[in-house]
């Protein structure tokens, strides 16, 4: 007996009822999530292949996990991947996923899933993972210790008699501004997730933003003053910590990530949703960050083009004015222009008394997040 025949099949396999539009095709869900699954497939390809890599023994991969949609949905992603090849006998060596949570309530007082560490643990098994508070930068990375004082300035006394934790804070406090809070905290955040890369020894780490995210990025490091960074904080390659950094969601809409998350009943019990942006806020009391992130998801909602256009951009940027074996700024760790900034005849009457007291160990941008040099 013939099957039913749809008046409205979905377009790609042509085979059941539609029910989420994708790029404007109306497809089914089976088809929805191998669409937005074989994104991040494609991105890790080289890892799952080993293309250029050694063919013996792990290659080893970090994923900082926020609980966020998007870092959530890409270990599912590659948990999936992980089952596929280790299923296979004869399959390629493939890649293992060390998953690091920074606790995020020792970043900020958010609300957290009830047992979200031991979840997703119990979720994804063919991971390894590890939780440790934000405090703990200060004895993975020891250079850490002497770049917070020299960074903070005079205005800052770094008692060692306190607890790693009662330290970090007195230095996160003085840092006025909410743009410079912010980009303070993303700074260490990033030190501290390369470091604990490299104790592990991994090739790489792989990021969970989503294009709009990145979009996002973008458009604030340019904003900052960290346009040369763009490079390799929003495009795969190598980062100036000699590791790869890789961002397999690049092609994919937060959208299509949230709906993506919405399929799985696993996945709810482990997402900590970002509450939704308040309309009394002033503008001038929100980051550079949170601006551009705000901008992109009401902007990104209705031209979803522009904001991939931007990222696609980014990644055809490539670095001028900084060599890749030139000295890098001691906090941020960006390569830093061969000549000196202070030298610098392009600058604007504003920043000139800024380069005029530039530190040589510190970029621009670092500068003018800076307690004492804030123009």
């Amino acid at each position: 007996m013939p099957g039913k025949e749809l008046s409205d099949p979905c377009m790609n396999c042509h085979e059941a009822e539609p029910e989420f539009t994708l790029r404007s095709r109306r497809v089914c869900q089976e088809c929805y999530v191998r669409f937005v699954a074989f994104k991040a497939f494609k991105r890790m390809e080289n890892y799952r292949l080993r293309k250029g890599m050694p063919k013996t023994g792990p290659c080893k991969l970090l994923l900082p996990l926020s609980y966020g949609v998007s870092s959530t949905v890409l270990l599912h992603m590659l948990h999936k991947q992980i089952e596929v090849l280790q299923s296979k006998s004869h399959g390629p060596a493939g890649f293992e996923i060390l998953v690091l949570v920074v606790d995020p309530s020792t970043i900020a007082p958010l609300p957290l899933p009830e047992y979200g560490f031991d979840r997703i643990q119990e979720t994804f098994p063919r991971c390894s993972f590890t939780q440790l508070p934000f405090h703990s930068i200060l004895e993975l990375d020891p250079d850490v210790h002497q770049i917070m004082s020299e960074y903070a300035g005079e205005g800052f006394a770094d008692d060692t008699s306190n607890s790693d934790e009662e330290r970090l804070a007195s230095f996160r406090t003085s840092i006025s501004t909410a743009t410079s809070k912010s980009d303070v905290d993303r700074i260490l955040l990033n030190r501290f997730i390369v470091a604990f890369a490299k104790k592990m020894e991994c090739r790489g780490i792989v990021w969970g933003d989503s294009d709009s995210k990145l979009a996002a990025k973008t458009l604030a490091n340019v904003a900052k003053g960290r346009g040369s960074a763009v490079t390799w904080q929003v495009c795969d390659g190598m980062s100036p910590f000699g590791l790869e950094y890789n961002f397999p969601l690049r092609d994919l809409f937060t959208a299509e990530v949230r709906t993506y998350a919405g399929l799985f009943p696993e996945l709810a019990g482990i997402i900590a949703h970002d509450a939704p942006p308040s309309e009394n806020v002033l503008t001038k009391n929100l980051s550079i960050d949170e601006l551009m992130i705000r901008y992109v998801s009401t902007q990104g909602e209705k031209y979803p083009g522009v904001m991939l256009n931007v990222t696609r951009t980014a990644s055809k940027l490539q670095s001028s004015g900084a060599s890749s074996v030139g000295p890098q700024c001691s906090f941020c760790g960006s390569f830093m222009p061969t000549t000196n900034v202070a030298t610098s005849t392009n600058s604007a009457d504003g920043d000139e008394q800024l380069n005029k007291n530039l530190p040589p160990q510190f970029c621009y941008a670092c500068a003018r997040s800076r307690p004492d040099l804030r123009c």
